[in-house]
């Protein structure tokens, strides 16, 4: 009796302690260390807080929560392990009032609860022990499911040394393979968004320290490294989001739709892996090897080591010679790239920046699709070049929006003393003027350039091959195109992403020398007194610098238009392939160029008058302008779109501070009207000034005088297209266009913009028939003045051609010649414009005239023919 009494007050113990037990875990075992509620105390909130407060996230990351659907269910996913990473997203999505991460896949983060739910923890995985002999599981339980369904968003790592071995060795649930399964029993998408950790920007060594080995690498640091950077200055870490990936999408690939869920876990976590390893190397860079590592594999490498060979044979010297001379050339050219140096350019360079500078536009939009592109292949910048300046502003620029400075390509005459080391650190390296007979330094030059790509650096450019001094592009240089084409086309990368660019001043600060340059003047080389001399400007201010990106464009996608693949092309082929490129990328950053107060202005003024204009003309132009810029959509300075008058009123006093334009009082003036002579000696200036914008004035340009030219008849679009067909032609050395549309394209697209400015209108009894109205004839002289300049210089050149036989001149002394000609036939007055006795004009004129058959005062047929067509148009343009 005793003992069964005993028994019943056991039994009657154990039912109490059951209640009690399930009364404190709510009737359930599903209480892990993995989740993290809402509220976790104050203590642990004032550690993440001491810890994370200073941890950077651009507010522009959180927009592509906007991309997600507001049912989906959100998984954080990051590359390593780590508790850090999951109590920082925890804490900062949670205070951003965004969906945060709560469900730690084999995580364990009991240290961070609440006191009273550390108990519930303890108890239930007690309890479930010695109820079940076995651990609780929140994946066979289904509470995780249960938690993610209800709303909740989960955690989850890629790489984890025990995890993986719980999952590939001992079959414990894999949290790839879990998701996906879920994924498959329900329509509500599953998003997977990765994210990057940095605590440093400087690229990977490839040779890690003793320092690495035993603290752990500044991309992946151990905990006492992660703990002093984040004491000694948190603002270096920050936080950058890659692409969301889609499960249901994945699941539903065509390739994966009858795969196992094993292999389609195995794909999609090697999917990610690369994803988030490419967006890492889109930030740093790729791993950073030495100078001389990267001369060794170059020089040692079996398509250098077959070239040599073969060059010692063929010029009967020895192999030791030849790899000397290799070696030597490759000390020319290669970078010596090095994050101290780089850290202290940027330093540098901001303060140049903001001491000649009133700040930098750039298009943040554009800029976050080149961030995505890079993440896919080598970034190929290709900026237009206006300035010594474009060579700093442009890595400053990526830099300061999270991408590695690129190496860029620099002219052999930068790497003087003391600027070379710096150039080289900056990574920047040295290319020749010109490869023409130098065969073998073309082979190695070429071998550091495949070498680049292949490791997946970045590259940038300056394709026009050198500064323009006319302010308007010049032609592409496709040398070095070509260049990576073949390393493209020998598999130094799976593809390449080429980023035209235009980087635009209100001021260069070359503005003496360039007109110095196109009046006939020599180019002073660069040397230690040049920087010095800069140094005096640092207290003048220049305006704002203005950067705009196009549209990243895929070589890959090039080729899939061409329908051809660059191995199958023959090298006649592949050279015309590199020409399209070339223009199609001098085209595209024209569409990119932003116009800017200054050259608003100064396209107005010398457009308007020879001499003296009024301020209210000057006006009449303006509005001319901004209206068929406001409808063309081009882009402008915020300054011009916020309200351009006041923005000309500044330009107007730049130009009277700098003594380009004078104000005047007319003879007997009683009017408050203002007048101002523009400074002859200044024009040339001026026309830099409004070549900045000409580009989106050209087609309008040729559209006029093409309507000009037939005086009063009613028109249609096809009697305009042989006149503005010639124009395309013959200063296709000028201007550049879009290869891919006909002429027809542009003048219709110029007639609606016409039609809209009231400048014409339809013919109501006859289809696509137009007439110009009353107040057109002047505002299309508007648009036909920006080429009056171009004219006069075809002029000069074609007259020197007509009286110069073609024994009596050689090459050389041409331009020379030429020069001397138009100076003698402004001065008796057959020339209007100062601006158009211009070297460059005058090469480019040179070279379309030999091109097409002028070969001096023999040619007199040909030259007979131009020169009608010229004077012309002259005639048009002095009405």
């Amino acid at each position: 009796m005793v003992d069964d009494h005993n028994t019943l007050k056991m039994f009657n113990i154990k039912i109490k302690l059951r209640k009690k037990i399930n009364a404190v875990l709510g009737g359930t075992h599903s209480h892990f260390s993995c989740f993290l509620p809402e509220e976790i105390g104050f203590l642990s909130s004032f550690l993440l807080n001491l810890f994370f407060a200073g941890i950077k996230m651009e507010e522009d990351q959180a927009d592509i929560f906007k991309k997600i659907p507001s049912d989906a269910i959100i998984i954080f996913t990051t590359k390593h392990k780590s508790n850090f990473e999951f109590l920082f997203y925890y804490y900062h999505y949670q205070r951003k009032r965004l969906p945060f991460p709560q469900i730690g896949f084999n995580h364990n983060v009991i240290a961070w609860q609440p006191i009273s739910r550390i108990g519930k923890i303890i108890l239930a995985y007690i309890d479930f022990m010695y109820l079940y002999l076995g651990q609780p599981d929140p994946y066979g339980s289904e509470y995780v499911k249960k938690e993610l369904v209800n709303g909740r968003s989960g955690f989850l790592n890629l790489v984890d040394k025990k995890g993986f071995y719980q999952w590939f060795v001992k079959a414990k649930t894999d949290p790839v393979q879990y998701l996906i399964r879920m994924q498959q029993t329900m329509d509500r998408p599953i998003y997977i968004l990765p994210h990057i950790l940095f605590y440093s920007r400087k690229p990977v060594m490839a040779n890690q320290s003793l320092a690495d080995l035993v603290f752990g690498a500044e991309n992946n640091p151990g905990k006492l490294r992660r703990l002093f950077i984040l004491l000694k200055d948190p603002t270096k870490a920050f936080v950058e989001i890659s692409e969301p990936v889609n499960l249901k999408e994945f699941i539903e690939l065509p390739e994966n739709k009858d795969r196992t869920i094993e292999l389609q876990s195995l794909i999609l976590r090697r999917n990610l892996l690369l994803q988030l390893n490419r967006h890492h190397q889109s930030i740093t860079g790729p791993a950073l090897k030495t100078r001389q590592e990267l001369k060794e594999e170059i020089l040692t490498g079996d398509r250098l080591q077959s070239f040599m060979q073969q060059y010692s044979k063929r010029r009967k010297i020895t192999i030791q010679k030849v790899h000397k001379k290799a070696d030597a050339y490759l000390e020319e050219i290669a970078a010596n790239y090095n994050s101290a140096v780089v850290s202290v350019g940027i330093v540098m360079v901001k303060y140049i920046i903001k001491s000649l500078f009133e700040g930098i536009m750039v298009s943040e939009d554009m800029l976050k699709n080149v961030k995505t592109a890079a993440q896919k292949a080598p970034v190929i910048f290709m900026p237009c070049h206006k300035s010594h300046i474009d060579y700093l502003i442009l890595p400053y620029v990526l830099y300061s929006n999270n991408m590695p400075c690129p190496h860029a390509v620099a002219g052999k005459n930068l790497f003087f003393w003391p600027l070379a080391p710096f150039l080289r650190g900056g990574g920047a390296f040295s290319v020749r003027r010109s490869f023409r007979g130098a065969v073998f330094y073309t082979k190695v030059f070429s071998e550091y350039i495949y070498k680049l790509l292949e490791e997946g650096f970045n590259i940038e450019v300056f394709f026009e091959g050198g500064r323009s001094r006319t302010g308007k592009l010049l032609m592409p240089q496709l040398g070095f195109f070509n260049i990576l084409l073949d390393a493209y086309k020998d598999g130094a990368c799976d593809d390449l992403i080429f980023v035209p660019i235009y980087i635009g001043y209100d001021r260069v600060l070359e503005e003496s020398s360039y007109v110095h340059e196109l009046e006939g003047g020599q180019k002073e080389p660069e040397s230690l007194f040049q920087i010095l001399k800069a140094a005096k400007l640092i207290k003048r201010k220049y305006g704002k610098i203005y950067i705009n990106f196009h549209e990243p464009i895929s070589l890959n996608e090039q080729m899939a238009e061409h329908g051809k693949h660059l191995k199958d092309m023959s090298s006649k082929e592949q050279n015309t392939l590199c020409r399209n490129l070339g223009h199609k990328f001098l085209y595209a950053i024209d569409k990119v160029s932003i116009v800017n107060p200054l050259a608003l202005v100064a396209s107005a003024i010398l457009n308007c008058s020879k001499t003296i204009f009024s301020y209210t003309r000057m006006l009449a132009y303006i509005e001319t302008y901004m209206h068929y810029l406001s409808y063309q959509k081009a882009s402008m300075a915020d300054t011009l779109t916020s309200g351009y008058m006041q923005a000309v009123k500044h330009a107007m006093d730049s130009y009277v501070e700098r003594k380009f334009i004078e104000p005047v009082m007319k003879k007997n003036q009683t009017s408050p009207v203002e007048y101002y002579r523009v400074n002859v000696n200044k024009r040339t200036g001026f026309e830099y000034y409004k070549n900045n914008a000409i580009s989106f004035f050209v087609p309008a340009a040729f559209t006029a005088i093409s309507i000009l030219d037939k005086q009063s008849e009613e028109f249609t679009p096809s009697k305009l297209l042989p006149s503005y067909t010639f124009l395309r032609d013959i200063f296709k050395n000028e201007f550049a266009y879009d290869i891919e549309k006909e002429p027809d394209y542009f003048i219709q697209k110029n007639i609606e913009a016409f039609l809209h400015l009231n400048i014409i209108s339809a013919v109501k009894t006859a289809p696509d028939t137009y007439t110009v109205t009353e107040s057109g004839i002047q505002k299309l002289r508007h648009f036909s003045d920006f080429l009056k300049t171009y004219f006069e210089s075809y002029h000069i050149v074609l007259t020197f051609f007509a009286y110069t036989p073609k024994n009596l001149v050689i090459a050389r002394d041409r331009l020379r010649k030429i020069l001397y000609m138009g100076k003698r036939m402004y001065k008796e007055g057959s020339i209007e414009r100062h601006e158009a006795l211009s070297k460059i004009n005058y090469e480019n004129a040179a070279t379309y005239f030999i091109a097409h058959g002028v070969k001096g005062s023999e040619s007199t047929d040909t030259i007979e023919f131009y020169s009608n067509v010229i004077q012309k148009y002259l005639t048009l343009l002095s009405q």
